[in-house]
């Protein structure tokens, strides 16, 4: 489970151990024990939570509009070419 440090409870972590999931949430800065994390697989989820917030510029999927899981997909293709454009028309 990627997550951030508003994660970090020891409920959690147990809960996770329990199903066999393994967490890669840093903790937080008083925590007494340091607690080891991916920072590889945590730099990944930075990105993709950045790419959800460009996506949510896009009023309709910010907000969710469509009433079916299909049409909402299709409006997330559509906002996310739109950003990719941008890229590709700079190159």
């Amino acid at each position: 489970m990627l997550a951030d440090k508003a994660y970090d409870a020891d409920a959690i972590r147990a809960d996770l151990a329990k199903r066999n999931i393994k967490p890669v949430v840093p903790g937080r800065s008083n925590r007494r024990v340091k607690i080891e994390h991916d920072r590889t697989l945590y730099k990944q989820r930075n990105r993709i939570e950045r790419m959800f917030g460009h996506l949510k510029i896009n009023r309709a999927v910010a907000t969710r509009y469509d009433q079916l899981a299909s049409s909402f997909l299709g409006m997330v293709h559509l906002a996310t070419a739109k950003y990719w454009l941008k890229f590709v028309h700079a190159a």
